[in-house]
């Protein structure tokens, strides 16, 4: 399923998640106009040599629709976590997910000399957060049986665990079945950077964030 967006409101202007989307769209430009950030890309087996690419590597996209769908994805999610976290604690969970995610595909194939890079692993851990903080908000999204348009339309809306659980059984499945790299997905970091938002969240949470309803604001039309 494909979200289109959510319903929430927030109290505050999500500015981490707006920078982290604008950095995003700023290094896929200079991947398309100056070339040569390969070199920012994860190898697995080059991970000792190269230890700043457990960060650098979440900042590249393979292309524009990989770039598109993970921000996508970040522009929905991210600002709800953030305003529930604040924004410090928000751009720790993002890149801690992002890099234990990486570790998850590197200890699953160690000696891999196949380049990864995305946000996926980082984007999985505020998925999992925005989940874990509000399962029963509303999510939009695209209708996947074009058949079932003439019935129930192009949108439809389902509580955030049924679509946040979808993502993680599927990228799960994917993760025993499919042989990590192939098709170009690290399987691996979206499972292990999930898991990381999950424990990140406990981590970090504030009380100031569990007592906040964000219902009672959405109730309120704010």
């Amino acid at each position: 399923m494909l979200p289109v967006r959510d319903h929430l409101p927030t109290r505050s202007t999500p500015f981490v998640n707006y920078a982290l989307i604008a950095t995003n769209v700023v290094v896929m430009g200079a991947e398309l106009t100056t070339g040569g950030v390969e070199r920012w890309a994860l190898v697995p087996s080059e991970v000792l040599a190269h230890p700043l690419t457990l960060v650098t590597h979440m900042f590249l996209h393979a292309n524009l629709a990989h770039l598109a769908g993970n921000m996508l994805f970040l522009w929905i999610f991210g600002d709800n976590v953030e305003d529930a976290l604040g924004h410090a604690r928000y751009a720790v969970l993002y890149l801690a997910s992002g890099v234990l995610g990486a570790l998850a595909e590197i200890a699953v194939t160690p000696h891999s000399g196949i380049a990864m890079l995305g946000a996926s692993g980082a984007i999985s851990g505020v998925l999992a957060a925005y989940g874990a903080l509000y399962p029963r908000s509303p999510i939009t999204v695209i209708n996947p049986i074009p058949i079932l348009w003439i019935f129930w339309g192009l949108f439809l809306s389902f509580p955030a665990w049924v679509v946040i659980l979808e993502y993680f059984v599927a990228n799960l499945y994917h993760a025993f079945t499919t042989s990590s790299g192939a098709g170009g997905v690290a399987f691996a970091a979206h499972v292990g950077g999930f898991l990381a938002g999950l424990v990140l969240l406990r981590l970090m949470r504030s009380r100031e964030a569990v007592a906040y309803d964000p219902w009672q604001a959405l109730r309120a039309g704010r």
